[in-house]
């Protein structure tokens, strides 16, 4: 069976075990534009910036000019003056005899859509010296998900303490993506590994948007009390990424992939304190309160979406199916009954078509320090066909 085969058959057979629950109300594609493809973006330059990684998941830059870079299999990498170190700046075990920072405590499970994920770094780095991470990881027969915390010690890092834990973990679903907001506090997107009724469950942390201190407790503003829980109702998300101008937070999400007979719906969200924002009682903009709908859902054909991040005023977005850098304009108006924003463009970059890509698979994207817009591919994730160099995060550069 070929690996592609055998993810798909992961799949279906979650799709099939998955309890039953009513069908959701599925609503309209609230934004009004119709997305356009650009394979050639006028007016910039593309550039590879580091090649040859193994599914780089997420891309954080530090203050002194280095950056890291995490890939999905356990690693993560050193970049310095535009070069990938040899060595690993740190390495979580994947199996029991490894001698890795995470022997002792646990084994980094990396498969299907598991593994090293989300990187963040302490608001006040390096004072303290914080880098997060996410990862999947198996303790036993238990599959769960964690948010660790590392100390900088240069050309490498060193373990420190487990900031959340217990957090639902399987082979799909794994949400994974972690970012410091505004106001200091850490977030955590996860998925509901194919338990849909876990995203309405408040009392499970599966398919949520968690909010914790850079120490892991949870804020007494929260607006459940005693719970990391921000907003529940979620699917898989795997974008975060604050509005310069307003600090609101905007996240990527997958929609359905089979269940209840649907597919694609992906989304994009405008996130409030405390909201619901459906799955799987709600699908697209149907206007059903106490939903939220989303600011973009992509109802015929699956993005899916991962990384995202504001740049010159637009929100852009790292699909991964549809390969494509996608360009999101966005507005203040009166806009449906959810938010007020609305969307005024939406572009498909380095796409020739809905099923024809220029780079392949896209998973991370960053703003770097010097104002240019970096971003990943992630053709070696067993769903992509790898290219020479593979995989790769390009520098977008205005000509």
């Amino acid at each position: 069976m070929t690996r592609r085969l055998l993810v798909a058959s992961l799949v279906l057979a979650a799709v099939i075990a998955a309890p039953a629950v009513a069908d959701p109300v599925v609503g309209r594609a609230p934004q009004g534009v119709d997305d356009v493809h650009v394979p050639r973006p006028q007016g910039f330059r593309l550039v590879p910036w580091v090649e040859n990684l193994e599914v780089p998941w997420a891309l954080v830059f530090l203050p002194d000019g280095r950056a890291l870079v995490s890939e999905r299999p356990g690693r993560i990498r050193l970049i310095e003056g535009g070069r990938l170190a040899e060595k690993p700046y740190a390495e979580l075990a994947s199996t029991e005899g490894d001698a890795g920072m995470m022997a002792a405590l646990t084994r980094l499970v990396s498969g299907g859509e598991g593994g090293l994920m989300g990187l963040a770094i302490h608001p006040r780095f390096p004072n303290p010296p914080y880098v997060y991470a996410m990862h999947t990881y198996r303790d036993g027969g238990a599959t769960g998900n964690r948010v660790i915390r590392l100390i900088d010690e240069g050309d490498r890092a060193r373990f420190d303490r487990v900031i959340v834990n217990g957090i639902p973990g399987a082979t799909f679903h794994n949400g994974g993506r972690i970012g410091f907001g505004p106001d200091g506090m850490l977030y955590v997107t996860t998925g509901e590994i194919f338990e849909a009724e876990r995203a309405q469950d408040l009392k499970s942390l599966g398919g949520k948007i968690m909010r914790v201190t850079p120490d892991g407790r949870v804020p007494a503003d929260n607006p459940f009390p005693g719970s990391p829980v921000w907003s529940y109702g979620h699917r898989n998300p795997q974008g975060l990424a604050w509005h310069p101008q307003t600090g609101e937070l905007f996240i990527s999400e997958h929609g359905p992939s089979g269940e209840f007979g649907l597919r694609a719906h992906d989304e994009i969200n405008v996130v409030r304190r405390g909201a619901n924002y459906g799955w799987p009682r709600a699908v697209g903009a149907p206007g059903l309160k106490p939903y939220v709908d989303p600011l973009v859902t992509w109802k015929e054909r699956a993005v899916p979406p991962a990384g995202i991040a504001f740049w010159r005023g637009d929100l852009y977005l790292a699909a991964l199916g549809a390969g494509a850098l996608i360009r999101i304009g966005i507005a203040r108006g009166v806009y449906h009954t959810s938010t007020d924003w609305r969307v005024t463009r939406i572009e498909r970059w380095f796409a020739e078509g809905p099923s024809s890509s220029v780079l392949g698979r896209l998973r991370a994207v960053r703003v770097g320090p010097d104002g240019l817009l970096y971003f990943s591919t992630s053709n070696r994730d067993g769903r992509g066909n790898p290219r020479p160099g593979d995989d790769k995060i390009y520098r977008l550069e205005p000509r």
